[in-house]
């Protein structure tokens, strides 16, 4: 028999529920509210790329909070001896890469959100930014600095019809180059690329 791995959330997929144990900052949700957009960016204070991913976060709600988008934090796989010390960590290291933001941070000992959002992606790496779209299905799954690029795109409407987006959605690719070179093969089919 063989053991193949199939992702249970991708591109298109609903969302699943906003199943934190705790809010470190900001107002507490549960849910997604439908004519909004929400991203949601999973961090730890072990990787070494998620203190810069989460001051991106903050520069992208500056940015964008007012046309109608939600940014969440999410520490979801933590490692410490018990759930209080691992909030503690989180807290502080928090507080460190967003002294001045007002980014919520849910907090996630139970296993559920790492079990329903990264591993039914197929997502193994943090940080990992996951962008809910209007009608609350999943428009995006990547790496935060790809944001800069989706984002406009999803809230101006021209991101699911995109080459990139269907490729994604295809191939569950991760990479920028990934999808540009599908981007570049769809709307050359000779394949011929400069």
């Amino acid at each position: 028999m063989e053991n193949k791995m199939t992702s249970g959330l991708g591109i298109g997929s609903p969302a699943p529920s906003i199943a934190v144990q705790d809010w470190l900052r900001g107002d507490r949700i549960s849910n997604f509210q439908l004519g909004k957009i929400y991203i949601l960016e999973f961090i730890s204070t072990t990787c070494s790329g998620c203190g810069p991913a989460l001051s991106h976060l903050a520069q992208l709600q500056e940015e964008y909070s007012d046309m109608g988008v939600e940014l969440i934090g999410v520490a979801a796989s933590e490692e410490a001896a018990t759930a209080d010390k691992a909030r503690a960590q989180v807290d502080a290291w928090a507080s460190k890469w967003l002294p001045n933001s007002k980014i919520r941070i849910g907090f996630d000992h139970s296993g559920e959100m790492d079990k329903h959002w990264l591993k039914a992606s197929l997502t193994f790496h943090v940080p990992k930014a996951f962008v809910v779209e209007r009608d609350g299905s999943i428009a995006f799954i990547g790496p935060p600095p790809l944001l800069d690029e989706v984002l406009p795109r999803v809230i101006d409407g021209s991101w699911r019809a995109s080459a990139e987006a269907k490729c994604r959605k295809r191939s569950h690719c991760r990479s920028r180059d990934q999808c540009s070179g599908a981007r570049v093969a769809s709307s050359n089919p000779g394949g011929d690329r400069d």
